[in-house]
């Protein structure tokens, strides 16, 4: 079925779309700009992977009427033909041709609970589907922040570069003028030739880096990254990390999955014991044949009936009472599953600890690092500052010039990355806790995509007849989105440091 086909549910806004991040992460604003709600809202409806477990969790669905359709009813119907080519020699009367229909009726009444428990188990399974539903939905929503922090990091990243660059060609060209008059020496002038070339060369690794950042987002969202705006505050975040792990192991999808796998493993150990226990059905079937006149009794004159019908109805019970050890072996698969399952389950709460507690952790160690390195950018500017007004007095070289521009870049860099790592490991914090999902960041663009709403269209479905329409592509191809280029806006950097 097409994702296009199930109903929606009205989308719930959320108040992280009204504020801005404040700090750094600015962009100008353009009439065709993209923000991140744009960006998350393309990825829900078009990131393959998110289009691929929806259909993944509709066939899930499926499992429940596959396995109520063991304890229904069973009607087979069956017609044959049959043209006798070469007979017996002494088989006077045997008829040439004959027609053969036949029906069956076949009702279960009692299986030992194995059907029950077959359809509870794949109810569970369906629930942790939908969990499953949620998590890839909240990895991808992570992977687009993070591309799209990334264009806006690396774009940041290419225009300090190009900045440094045409400073250094300034600072070469001056030390190149003060070398001719004999104010400094050859070695001035290779130093600044020497830090020219390594600054173009860290100019052509940062577009580089910025031309992966943009395939990367091309990959997730399915267009290509334009004007990227700020990306707003991010609501609900936690106080403390013991409060980001308490909201996660209620609300994480990876614990209710788990947690519904371990309830699925119960039921198919009453599955597995129900194979023990006897089976009452009941049949009605009937045939008719018809030997299209070419029976005959042998004696000339004297005829036989061409047509014959029977039906019979009848009631059969199975006990089973050895089979070598099978049934028994099943009900012990059944109940080790149970315990991996369980075991499972301590793992997923283990490692949803682990992440929550740990990008809590990076978060708040980036936010420092944000502040204590918008610290160092501004006394580097300062020293920079200075050691150009000492350097025109003679008491700096011209390497110490290059040296402070160095430092003064690298702080700058690391300033714009520490502000994409904060925001990013924040939006992995809402994810561990369960709370980056589109139900919670007010996605627009359409409305919600609703996994129940397919599983109550076909649990109850009995018609061998009620197909889905023709498998269709969802997801948006890529092919026509031009390659991504290393260009910038002019100007300033995007992401300026404070």
């Amino acid at each position: 079925m097409n994702d296009n086909n199930n109903k929606k549910q009205p989308l719930r806004r959320s108040s992280w779309l009204t504020g801005l991040a404040v700090g750094a992460l600015m962009l100008p604003a353009a009439a065709e700009a993209e923000t991140l709600q744009g960006a998350l809202a393309k990825a829900y409806e078009n990131n393959p992977t998110l289009t691929g477990a929806r259909a993944g969790q509709r066939a899930n669905d499926e499992n429940v009427p596959i396995q109520k359709s063991f304890g229904l009813p069973e009607v087979n119907t069956r017609a044959d033909y049959e043209e006798n080519v070469i007979r017996p020699g002494n088989s006077f009367n045997s008829p040439m041709r004959s027609v053969t229909g036949s029906g069956q009726l076949s009702v279960p009444i009692y299986q030992g609970g194995a059907v029950r428990n077959a359809v509870r188990a794949a109810k569970f399974r369906v629930e942790a589907g939908q969990a499953d539903l949620r998590a890839t939905e909240a990895s991808i929503f992570s992977q687009v922040v993070g591309a799209y922090m990334d264009v806006i990091r690396d774009q940041a990243i290419v225009q300090l570069n190009q900045k440094n660059v045409s400073v250094l060609r300034t600072n070469l060209q001056a030390t190149s003028d003060r070398f001719e008059i004999g104010d400094l020496t050859r070695t001035d002038v290779a130093q600044s030739e020497a830090r020219l070339a390594l600054a173009e060369g860290d100019l052509r690794n940062a577009e580089a880096n910025l031309i992966g950042s943009r395939e990367s987002y091309i990959r997730l969202v399915g267009d290509a990254p334009t004007d990227l705006q700020a990306p707003p505050a991010l609501p609900n975040l936690p106080a403390n990390a013991e409060e980001a792990v308490a909201i996660a192991l209620n609300n994480n999808p990876d614990i209710e999955s788990a947690n519904q796998l371990v309830s699925a493993s119960k039921a198919d150990i009453g599955a597995a014991k129900a194979s023990r226990a006897p089976k009452l059905s009941a049949t009605l079937s009937g045939n008719y044949n018809n030997y299209l006149g070419s029976l005959n009794s042998g004696v000339t004159g004297v005829g036989v009936t061409q047509e014959t019908s029977a039906a019979a109805a009848g009631v059969s019970v199975t006990l089973p009472i050895f089979t070598g050890g099978r049934r028994s072996a099943q009900v012990r698969q059944a109940q080790s599953r149970g315990s991996q399952a369980i075991e499972q389950y301590v793992e997923t709460e283990r490692g949803v600890i682990a992440q929550t507690r740990g990008s809590y952790a990076a978060w708040q160690a980036n936010e420092r690092i944000i502040t204590a390195t918008q610290q160092a950018v501004s006394a580097n500017a300062l020293s920079l500052e200075g050691v150009r007004a000492e350097n025109s007095v003679g008491t700096r070289s011209i390497l110490d010039i290059l040296n402070a521009e160095q430092e003064y870049l690298n702080t700058q860099v690391q300033l714009v990355s520490a502000q994409r790592n904060s925001y990013v490991a924040a939006f992995s914090v809402l994810a561990a806790m369960g709370k980056a999902e589109a139900r919670d960041l007010g996605i627009g663009g359409g409305a919600l995509y609703d996994p129940e709403v397919n599983y109550r269209r076909v649990k109850g479905e009995i018609w061998d007849w009620a197909d889905d329409p023709a498998p269709q592509q969802v997801a948006t191809d890529t092919r026509a989105v031009p390659a991504a280029t290393a260009s910038v806006p002019v100007g300033p950097p995007s992401l300026s440091p404070q």
